[in-house]
């Protein structure tokens, strides 16, 4: 027994802004990333989604880095702001990859800047720490 298909119009809607899925990386402001309509066709609000996508990248490199315990903290605290903490940063992953899905390539460049960004402080922090100062003359 076959299932009845729902018309076209329930998928075409015609107060949209008949947008194109894109299947292959383009270039171009007009792209929805993240809500529907958002950016829209505005070049204001594209390079706010671009510097948005950026600080999300950015933020997940730096919430990598394990929450400093002080001594004498419960296992049960600890454990729970660990476990916070690492699903606020899989919550921005996340979204950065719905975002690089959009296949816009200035998306996709936005976000392996704030990446990489973001894993060169947390490196440059951690590479700071381990080295000793070196003596001054």
């Amino acid at each position: 027994m076959s299932m009845p298909m729902p018309p076209d119009s329930m998928y075409n809607n015609s107060n949209s802004m008949d947008m194109v899925m894109h299947m292959s990386f383009f270039w171009g402001k007009d792209v929805i990333i993240l809500f529907q309509e958002w950016p829209g066709q505005r070049l204001a609000m594209y390079i706010l989604a671009l510097i948005f996508v950026c600080f999300l990248a950015f933020a997940t490199e730096i919430l990598s880095i394990s929450p400093p315990f002080k001594p004498g903290t419960s296992p049960l605290m600890g454990s729970l702001l660990y476990a916070g903490v690492y699903a606020l940063r899989m919550a921005i992953a996340y979204m950065v990859m719905l975002s690089v899905m959009s296949f816009n390539l200035g998306i996709f460049v936005v976000a392996l800047v704030g990446h990489a960004f973001g894993r060169f402080l947390v490196k440059y922090r951690s590479f700071a720490v381990a080295s000793p100062p070196s003596p001054k003359v």
